[in-house]
């Protein structure tokens, strides 16, 4: 059974619209789910995320997503989007399942799991991101 918070956030999110979804022309960070092999969508057949981050000067300016996910994992990427979009790297390097805990109030199993796959998912995105950003500056 779904968690009765995720639900509710769910419902918000379909009457008020999905702030972050959609695809960003030439991102500095791609991140693939499918291709990392991390399971953040549920068990939806060959579901997947696509997230898109565009970072200037170590500041993460803009998130967004396409996914083909469950309704647990659009709520997780959408707190998610709103927890990093205009943070440093060192702070979206620190984010715990704890900060989406405390976003939505709940102390769900399923959720707790998928925004833990969601931050290695990042934290793989941002860990490429950086070598490439640093090996210039020598």
């Amino acid at each position: 059974m779904m968690d009765q918070q995720v639900i509710k956030y769910y419902r918000q999110l379909l009457r008020h619209g999905f702030t972050h979804i959609g695809k960003m022309e030439n991102p500095d960070v791609f991140i693939d789910s499918l291709g990392e092999k991390i399971q953040v969508c549920g068990s939806i057949g060959r579901a997947y995320m696509h997230i898109f981050l565009r970072i200037t000067d170590d500041l993460i300016e803009k998130i967004s997503y396409v996914c083909t996910c469950d309704p647990t994992a659009n709520v997780v990427i959408e707190i998610l989007c709103s927890l990093i979009e205009g943070k440093r790297f060192s702070e979206a390097e620190k984010l715990t399942a704890e900060d989406f805990v405390k976003v939505l109030d709940t102390n769900g199993e399923e959720f707790r799991k998928r925004a833990t796959a969601t931050i290695e998912l990042v934290n793989r995105g941002l860990e490429r991101y950086k070598p490439e950003k640093t090996a210039g500056i020598q």
